[in-house]
């Protein structure tokens, strides 16, 4: 199925080509995606058992409400209106304490569907600043969508921490896709500003040698990177697979800036 939230990043163009690394019985396996997002491979795939993991609290609140309490869901979202007063007013009670999950769930999806190019981004204090969005018409909810990814969430455990747990959570044999934060191919190039927490190359280094640690327990991997040298450098001499692929930016702030370019797919699956 299609992802329910667009995301920055988002794998939904690649997807084929990334699950083509995985071994044929992907959905026998358990499946772990540690830097979730919209989940285009996690719903491509459906996977029958498995976790999924994203540090954005109110992201990984929204999947459990889905799984948990999709009709609860579906009925509070279908209440907003698309107009911008209410898109508003809808954003101030999101970066509001107090409102309950289902609450805190249906705003995002709307806001999903309504805001400026269905951006998320947030300020420095963490609140989602993204203006509201020149749509036709758009669709807020779609009942079926729901109530079918509730049902694909039912087995898989909901996270939402450090990318390190796929350490404890994933066997022998398992699979993991992770797409995290890309390093920047240029110096004005880096988008991190979708959560608080910046992905420094520190954390690239981390997330390596997170790799080759999976590589030794024997989990297949697939990874997705920026195409940058410095990316190639930490990959490259372990025996990974490295392959290319061109691909377009969708989510920019500006419609020039959704330039081609290139990201690199890693997988110790040879």
């Amino acid at each position: 199925m299609r992802p329910l939230l667009k995301w920055a990043g988002g794998k939904r163009s690649q997807v084929k080509r990334i699950v083509g690394l995985f071994p044929g019985d992907i959905r026998e396996r358990g499946y772990h995606e540690p830097f979730f997002g919209g989940g285009a491979v996690f719903f491509h795939v459906e996977p029958n058992s498995g976790s999924i993991n994203d540090i954005n609290p109110k992201l990984m609140n929204f999947y459990r409400v889905v799984r948990d309490d999709p009709e609860a869901l579906i009925e509070e979202a279908s209440k907003y209106r698309y107009e911008e007063a209410e898109y508003y007013e809808l954003r101030t009670r999101y970066n509001s304490p107090g409102l309950s999950e289902v609450e805190y769930a249906a705003i995002l999806l709307y806001l999903n569907k309504t805001a400026y190019n269905g951006l998320y981004r947030v300020n420095s204090k963490g609140e989602f600043n993204v203006p509201f969005g020149r749509h036709v018409d758009p669709t807020i909810v779609k009942p079926r969508s729901i109530m079918r990814a509730s049902r694909l969430l039912g087995e898989i455990e909901i996270r939402c921490g450090s990318y390190d747990y796929v350490l404890d959570a994933a066997e022998e044999g398992s699979l993991c896709y992770m797409d995290p934060p890309y390093h920047p191919a240029s110096e004005t190039a880096n988008f991190t500003d979708y959560s608080t927490n910046g992905f420094k190359v520190g954390d690239q280094e981390r997330l390596r040698d997170l790799c080759l640690e999976l590589n030794k327990r024997g989990v297949n991997f697939v990874l997705s990177n920026s195409y940058t040298e410095k990316v190639m450098e930490f990959y490259g001499g372990h025996g990974f697979r490295i392959e290319s692929l061109k691909t377009r930016r969708s989510i920019s702030s500006k419609v020039s800036s959704r330039d081609s370019g290139y990201d690199l797919l890693i997988t110790n699956n040879v």
